[in-house]
């Protein structure tokens, strides 16, 4: 039962600093920001927040602004949810979509195999099959 809290506290948690973010915080730095994922740890005092960063901005300059508010976010997540404890937060990069379209770009480069005429078994197992017989 304790996973199925985790996790409906990780999707609570996801929500509420995409809005806060899109919002309330007017940091420059930031720009725009996606809210991926969440993870929280099984005590509630640690959450793991991964964010898309658009291509033109700097990474470096947001994750600066985002960590800089933190406590901002947690400070509204504090009025906007009913937790005996909010967990610190840490944002970091979500790699998942630059997996997905270098997976993408190799699976274009990757032509299928021509086929092959089948021959018989004989072909196949490289002489095995005559001996055998």
């Amino acid at each position: 039962m304790q996973g199925v809290r985790v996790d409906r506290v990780a999707d609570l948690l996801k929500k509420e600093i995409a809005d806060i973010l899109t919002k309330k915080i007017r940091d420059p730095r930031i720009g725009f920001v996606t809210v991926t994922h969440a993870n929280v740890s099984r005590d509630f005092r640690n959450a793991s927040i991964y964010v898309c960063i658009q291509e033109k901005q700097d990474e470096a300059k947001a994750f600066v602004g985002l960590n800089k508010a933190s406590g901002f976010v947690r400070g509204e997540l504090a009025k906007r949810l009913t937790l005996r404890r909010v967990p610190v937060l840490t944002f970091l990069p979500d790699l998942s979509t630059e997996r997905v379209s270098h997976l993408l770009g190799v699976l274009e480069e990757v032509k299928p195999k021509e086929e092959r005429p089948e021959t018989g078994y004989g072909d196949d197992l490289g002489g095995l099959a005559e001996g055998a017989a």
